[in-house]
């Protein structure tokens, strides 16, 4: 059986006020799932499916927007009220249908660790890096993508993205042009999800795959937890569903938090060797002919 290991990072936040809005398009309807940071920290929320949405931060402080065929748009959050997002003026690619003949699969991104760690690590997108190798000639196209998770709800929904590698290896363009939310049912479990529909085919250059946990109420857990020295109870929150990650050996790991990309590499850790262990969310990939 194997064993996962839970770490609850505690995060704390200068919190000074409620801040409440709506995030909408150019024809005042309501954008769903709008993942809104407040600059250079890391500090987000999601936007409900109303498009309302609420975060603690300093009034003063700048809040991010960004959604998937919308313009990224930066606001004061003290005037958010109200956010009205432009959309993306992007030219769709012609989609060619390619006849598949799926007689030969593989799955990539295994790794020889099989313990897995959950963590309640606050709001950030983690993406696991998969390299481009000849062998996948024969398997170009990307049939399933896979994730371990855990959740004690019965449903819960989260964002999968897929990115392009710029030339300096980072995380580029999103692949896809509407948002991918997939849903998860309660326990700990590997679920695949088809993406045939897609006509992804594996890039030369490789390609990040990245979950977004969404701060949503569907995704929330609370509960009463009593202090052991007072008696106080206080409400702890907690979202779900936790995707979990394997700790590997790595050149260098990338997480978006405050707004941007952020790369940690081995110059980043005590002691550097070769690589650097660090903890990869466990997502795997299903490549077929």
């Amino acid at each position: 059986m194997k064993k996962i290991i839970y770490i609850f990072l505690l995060i704390s936040f200068s919190l000074t006020a409620q801040v409440k809005g709506i995030v909408v398009d150019e024809n005042n309807k309501p954008i769903s799932y709008v993942n809104i940071w407040v600059e250079k920290e890391n500090n987000s929320t999601t936007s409900e499916e109303n498009g309302e949405f609420s975060i603690n931060c300093q009034p003063n402080k700048n809040l991010i927007f960004s959604a998937l065929g919308y313009e990224k748009k930066t606001v004061k959050a003290n005037e958010s009220e109200k956010v009205i997002l432009k959309t993306n003026a992007l030219e769709l690619s012609e989609v060619v249908i390619a006849k598949r003949l799926e007689t030969r699969e593989i799955e990539i991104g295994k790794v020889k660790n099989e313990t897995y760690q959950a963590f309640e690590n606050g709001p950030r997108i983690d993406a696991k890096f998969f390299p481009y190798l000849p062998k996948y000639k024969r398997t170009r196209y990307i049939k399933q993508v896979n994730f371990f998770t855990d959740s004690q709800l019965e449903s819960t929904t989260f964002k999968v993205h897929f990115y392009s590698v710029n030339t300096d290896g980072s995380p580029g363009e999103e692949l896809l042009q509407k948002d991918f939310l997939v849903s998860v049912k309660k326990g700990v479990k590997k679920t695949f999800f088809d993406v045939t529909d897609f006509n992804f085919k594996m890039p030369k250059t490789g390609i990040f795959v990245g979950f977004e946990k969404l701060i949503i109420e569907r995704n929330k857990l609370e509960k009463e937890v009593p202090d052991s020295n007072t008696g106080k109870i206080t409400i702890q929150k907690t979202y779900f569903p936790y995707v979990l990650y394997n700790f590997v050996e790595r050149e260098f790991i990338y997480t978006f938090s405050g707004g941007k990309w952020n790369k940690q590499t081995k110059a980043d850790v005590n002691n550097p060797s070769d690589k650097m262990t660090v903890y990869e969310p466990a997502i795997n990939l299903i490549l077929t002919n």
